[in-house]
């Protein structure tokens, strides 16, 4: 309590809005990371608050996400910690499915997160040593004051839309971003542009190409292409058990000959690998393989037919560099997310200006001054996972032992009256 008076204190703690201190954690973000991270609190006895812009849990899988859209890996690397997935769910669940999952892990420890509040800025004030989060809801403002602040709104926040030559200005057709995307029902007969061939570019082409949409996507630069099982085996897995005794190098190496054996050579599809290996390259960048799901097979067939960069587009048409001019009628940008975090935390030590923390894995969950970072690994769940159970152990250690020392001080007071009276 001696931060909480020291900032009352400061010059700068009066004013219209709304203020409230937490006795714990501030979590910002209530998809997978968030709720892992205060199921582990809860497991620790530390009381949190979570907040969330949107107004529900995991809205990026509830909102943002096309239907036929299931968890690319198998389920056991995609379990939240302290709850297994259903021994009933499929090897790889559904979009609802785990949706499903989502809601009842939040039910059993209690998560129930401060929904349409979305913040606006978060700094820690050097005078309290405490963090201020300030938030917006329906036109009120209202801060939080709280000695740890876990930023946990994912690597995934915010679209990208890049701008191409002509698209907002000249082009009439639709257009919309893989997080507006659907199903193809829509675009039934319909002349197709896909902008992205990553795993979101992938199976969106697939999609339009099953419901007889006359698909092309653009592959602008190298990309790995791996089968999601190779001989019945999660090729993830079977690179996770190669990585635990084997160099990366040689890992990436017998990834690309099983997936050859299984693919065969893509380069005449145009899709050409790149000189790094898969592996590598998402320890190096964070850029994840594909991994088919049936695409390849639909672009091998001509269904989907593979095109070069853009040039520029006009009312009807798209113009290729390589000088071709195709006619389409929509463009589906699965252009990629974004973090968020640089747009409303003051701080720049611990994060970059990209919205991920500095340290590479696995010291990109902890700052100073009590600063966290869940789900920013670009390991996926399983890496949100390990960071929630780290975040929590930390504070909890914390936690527990000033609970002891106020325990120690009472009991101190108690026998002082006691003696006096």
């Amino acid at each position: 309590m001696e931060n909480m008076f020291r900032l009352m204190a400061s010059e700068e703690y009066f004013s219209d809005r709304r203020c409230v201190w937490v006795n714990g954690p501030v979590i910002v973000g209530a998809g997978p990371s968030g709720l892992a991270t205060a199921a582990c609190l809860r497991d620790q006895g530390v009381p949190f608050v979570v907040v969330e812009r949107s107004d529900c849990i995991a809205s990026l899988w509830q909102k943002r996400t096309y239907d036929r859209l299931k968890l690319h890996l198998p389920k056991k690397f995609c379990q939240l910690p302290k709850m297994p997935f259903p021994d009933h769910y499929p090897e790889y669940p559904t979009k609802r499915q785990f949706i499903d999952y989502l809601e009842s892990y939040a039910n059993r420890f209690e998560i129930k997160p401060e929904f349409n509040k979305s913040v606006e800025s978060a700094r820690f004030d050097e005078t309290s040593g405490l963090w201020r989060v300030r938030t917006t809801s329906a036109g009120e403002e209202m801060e939080y004051i709280c000695r740890w602040l876990v930023v946990a709104t994912g690597e995934n926040a915010e679209r990208v839309v890049p701008e191409i030559n002509g698209l907002k200005t000249e082009f009439d057709g639709e257009v919309i971003h893989a997080c507006e995307y659907k199903s193809g029902d829509k675009f039934r007969g319909k002349r197709v542009l896909v902008v992205g061939c990553g795993n979101s570019g992938m199976e969106v082409s697939l999609d339009l190409a099953n419901h007889n949409a006359i698909t092309s996507m653009v592959v602008r630069s190298s990309v790995h292409v791996l089968p999601r099982e190779i001989m019945g085996k999660s090729t993830f897995g079977i690179s996770v058990m190669m990585m635990k005794w084997l160099p990366l190098w040689l890992v990436d190496k017998l990834l690309l000959i099983l997936s050859w054996l299984v693919l065969g050579s893509l380069s005449k599809y145009g899709l050409k690998r790149p000189d790094i290996g898969p592996m590598e390259l998402k320890s190096m960048t964070g850029k994840t393989p594909v991994l088919d799901i049936g695409a390849l097979e639909k672009i091998k067939s001509g269904d989907v037919e593979i095109v070069p960069a853009i040039k520029r587009f006009s009312r009807h048409h798209v113009e290729l560099v390589d000088g071709q001019k195709l006619d389409i009628d929509a463009v589906v940008l699965a252009t990629g997310y974004r973090s968020n975090v640089p747009c409303w935390l003051q701080e720049s030590e611990f994060f970059s200006k990209n919205g991920f923390p500095k340290s590479p894995f696995p010291n990109a969950w902890k700052g100073k001054s009590g600063l966290y970072a869940a789900g920013f690994t670009r390991k996926g769940l399983a890496g949100a996972s390990v960071d929630a159970v780290n975040i929590a152990q930390d504070i909890g250690n914390v936690w527990r032992e000033e609970t002891k020392r106020q325990k120690m001080r009472r009991n101190v007071g108690h026998r002082r009256c006691i003696s006096v009276a």
